[in-house]
């Protein structure tokens, strides 16, 4: 129990007004309330100014500024999240510049959703001078879903210098593998080949089908798209 009962009591109306709040900025978005949706972004909740940036996305009007200012890594996480989630919304000045790098800068955000929604930004943009960080990513990172989603990444823009990467993952957790083996079919390099029959008498089922399918007829294994974002 709280020793300040005025404290607890101040604060339900308080969290009963930011679901408010959030409920009307979400609601904005749906409405066509630009006005309204924006001023969510000024919002003290964080609860409010993630949904204003839903709500601006989806009304088509996120600014590249404003996913770069709720990228701030000492701000809110859930602002963060839902800032990469929101990301590939972003149209008009800054989006194929200040917008990739900041994401670029994200991968190094200390939430590993926060991480694995920058890498999965990255590779949907195809967007080449990430591949050395999402390499590194790919190769160090604690958190196998990071790892999972830059091999991914790397797959998706398939540059060459993301494929070594690709293939030191071949040793890594299962679903990783999984996901290298797919990624494998981004790359066009005779060591892409050798790879794959590696793959092919991997221990993990899932690995091996996905290194026989891609052998057999090239495509993404099963019809799953190659490039899902880990979960």
């Amino acid at each position: 129990m709280s020793d300040d009962p005025a404290t607890d009591a101040d604060r339900q109306p308080r969290d009963r007004r930011a679901k408010l709040r959030r409920r009307r900025v979400g609601a904005a978005g749906h409405q066509g309330d630009l006005a309204a949706a924006r001023r969510g972004l000024g919002d003290p909740d964080p609860g409010v100014r993630a949904a204003a940036l839903g709500a601006l996305a989806r009304l088509g009007e996120l600014h590249s500024d404003d996913v770069i200012g709720a990228l701030d890594p000492s701000g809110p996480v859930e602002v963060r999240r839902r800032a990469v989630d929101a990301a590939t919304a972003v149209r008009g000045p800054g989006s194929r510049s200040a917008l990739p790098a900041a994401l670029v800068h994200a991968l190094g955000d200390p939430d590993p959703l926060v991480v694995v929604g920058a890498a999965w930004y990255l590779g949907e943009r195809r967007h080449v001078p990430a591949v050395g960080p999402l390499a590194a990513l790919a190769g160090t990172h604690p958190d196998p879903r990071c790892r999972e989603a830059a091999v991914a990444a790397l797959g998706a823009i398939g540059d060459a210098a993301g494929l070594p990467a690709v293939l030191a993952a071949l040793d890594d957790k299962p679903t990783i593998r999984r996901r290298a083996a797919v990624a494998l079919a981004g790359f066009d390099d005779p060591r892409v080949e050798a790879a794959l029959r590696r793959a092919a008498e991997d221990r993990d089922w899932q690995v091996r089908q996905a290194a026989e399918e891609l052998r057999d007829d090239g495509t993404a294994p099963g019809g799953t798209d190659a490039f899902s974002r880990p979960r």
